[in-house]
């Protein structure tokens, strides 16, 4: 009698415990940044959370689906650009869960997915380019990219918000080449700065000669300066230029006095002990 006692309280006993742990299944708790997908033999029932809620056990069964935004590095990808350059580019891509229900339902791996998505149109989408616009339009080109696996993704619930290329790896012929294009190019610049320069420095020339011509006392006044500016570094000796047009003048007054006949010329030509004719007659 008291065998058959002990073995009814240990069947209560299982019993009790299996339906305190069938109970405890069917609670469930949600965090904020999950949803469960709910699915009742087999058929989606719909999303819920965050927070407590019950399942019907064994009939009901429930999918975790994480909805932060996900941060995936696109690995390396060899490219051939438009223009015939072959190049290794990799990116990174951030998306997110909108709709966990068709992140369930509609493909196996969504991560998986995504990323496969996200190879595909990185190589397409840059062998559609030049390597020049891809380094110099890379906002247009990431816009671009980002279009395009969005749309992709958007019938599994996922939405793209950011694709960043990261790096451009070019090979070692490419980057000698550029570096000398690049350094042509500031050469070029700088001869045609030099002869902006020379330009503008020849008008201005031209235009002082033009008032100096106009003007032969300027001359004297521009020689008196020079002379002030080099004697303020006081040198014991001073060498500076003397203008022809500054003896000119001088000529010319030697030349009025010989045809007055104040003053006679003696030339080089001429020596002390040969006379000179003059008017015809001998001097």
């Amino acid at each position: 009698m008291g065998s058959g006692f002990g073995a009814l309280f240990l069947c209560l006993g299982v019993i009790l415990f299996a339906v305190v742990m069938i109970g405890l299944s069917a609670i469930k708790i949600v965090p904020e940044y999950e949803r469960g997908v709910v699915f009742r033999l087999g058929r989606l029932v719909g999303a819920r959370g965050p927070g407590l809620f019950f399942l019907i056990p064994i009939i009901e069964r429930m999918v975790r689906v994480d909805q932060r935004v996900i941060t995936m590095d696109v690995p390396p990808q060899e490219v051939i650009t438009l223009d015939n350059v072959t190049i290794k580019v990799n990116a990174v891509l951030y998306f997110m869960v909108v709709n966990p229900e068709l992140a369930i339902v509609k493909v196996m791996d969504y991560i998986r997915a995504t990323m496969q998505i996200a190879q595909t149109t990185l190589r397409s989408v840059v062998g559609q380019v030049e390597l020049d616009e891809l380094l110099a339009r890379r906002e247009a080109i990431n816009e671009r990219l980002q279009r395009i696996i969005d749309e992709q993704t958007e019938p599994w619930g996922v939405k793209v918000t950011i694709v960043e290329v990261k790096d451009v790896e070019l090979p070692q012929t490419m980057q000698r080449a550029m570096a000398k294009q690049a350094e042509a190019e500031r050469e070029k610049r700088a001869k045609i700065i030099h002869a902006d320069g020379e330009l503008a420095a020849s008008r201005m020339l031209a235009d002082a000669a033009g008032v100096i011509a106009s003007e032969p006392v300027t001359l004297q006044l521009r020689y008196l300066q020079t002379l002030t500016e080099i004697a303020v570094e006081k040198n014991s000796t001073i060498v500076f230029p003397l203008p022809v047009d500054t003896l000119k003048i001088f000529m010319d007054g030697m030349e009025r006095l010989q045809r007055n006949g104040a003053t006679p010329i003696v030339r080089l030509d001429e020596t002390p002990d040969q006379p000179r004719e003059r008017d015809g007659h001998a001097a």
